[in-house]
């Protein structure tokens, strides 16, 4: 399943990164986001791996993030590795003139064993769940 995203951030394209490419600001602006612990390579450069851990209503999900670009301001892409999911996600950050950002992603799911029917069943849910944190980072940010 692809799909791409876009959400408008009432500030310059440099708070923003800053903002989005702060290990302290993940909590801020992920809902159930337990811990982020580095596990391998040079932290926020290509190759390196992360594990996120997170609180889902009571049912506790695991992912490792793997970075795939990490090319600040413009792009940056990371891989992420749950049980059944594998999640690319790019993410794009370009100015508007007004002193705006415009956020693109592109998101692509691969699903296996029992996700494999979430998926097929259910696959706005991923839409929808994608586009909630592109809004929380938006709220989060402006609000900074």
């Amino acid at each position: 399943m692809k799909y791409s995203q876009e959400i408008t951030i009432n500030l310059p394209r440099k708070i923003v990164i800053e903002l989005f490419d702060s290990e302290e600001n993940l909590k801020k602006w992920q809902p159930g986001l337990i811990s982020f612990e580095h596990v391998s390579g040079k932290k926020g450069t290509k190759g390196a791996k992360s594990k996120l851990l997170f609180d889902e209503n009571g049912r506790k999900i695991e992912m490792i993030e793997t970075i795939l670009v990490s090319n600040f301001p413009d792009e940056f892409s990371s891989k992420y590795d749950a049980k059944g999911v594998e999640n690319w996600s790019e993410n794009h950050f370009s100015e508007d003139g007004n002193n705006k950002t415009i956020w693109r992603t592109e998101n692509e799911f691969k699903f296996s064993g029992m996700m494999k029917i979430m998926g097929w069943l259910m696959p706005g849910s991923f839409k929808k769940q994608s586009y909630k944190y592109l809004e929380y980072f938006k709220e989060f940010a402006e609000s900074a």
